[in-house]
């Protein structure tokens, strides 16, 4: 079975949630192959213990370089937890990221429910 190559990116809002959908997932996240942007991944490393290639800060260009993964082909899915009530700086990297994941047909979990739905069909896949 073909290990899954997930990015991982939360706002700030957001990041308690993506550690604890990780200690949730992890004996299945410490399968995958796993890049984040910058402060989620070492949030991840740190408080999980999961191995994560980081990228930049998403206001720094950690966006876009997983948007260029995702287009390479180098990316099966990501989960993306957004905070919709806050506005952020980077915005256009944001939409330009969910707009590969939709051009190039990789799915792109944006909250908890949907995270969790996609990452129990990829553990009974792999299962």
């Amino acid at each position: 079975m073909k290990i899954l190559r997930l990015a991982l990116i939360a706002h700030n809002n957001k990041k308690a949630d993506m550690v604890m959908l990780a200690r949730e997932f992890e004996p299945f996240l410490s399968q995958c192959n796993l890049c984040a942007t910058g402060t989620t991944g070492g949030r991840l490393a740190e408080e999980v213990g999961l191995q994560v290639e980081r990228m930049l800060s998403g206001p720094l260009g950690g966006d876009l370089q997983i948007g260029a993964r995702l287009a390479m082909g180098e990316v099966d899915a990501i989960i993306f937890l957004r905070d919709p009530m806050t506005p952020q700086p980077h915005e256009p990297d944001i939409n330009a990221l969910v707009r590969a994941s939709d051009v190039h047909d990789v799915p792109c979990a944006t909250n908890l429910s949907t995270a969790r739905l996609m990452l129990r069909q990829w553990m009974a896949v792999a299962g």
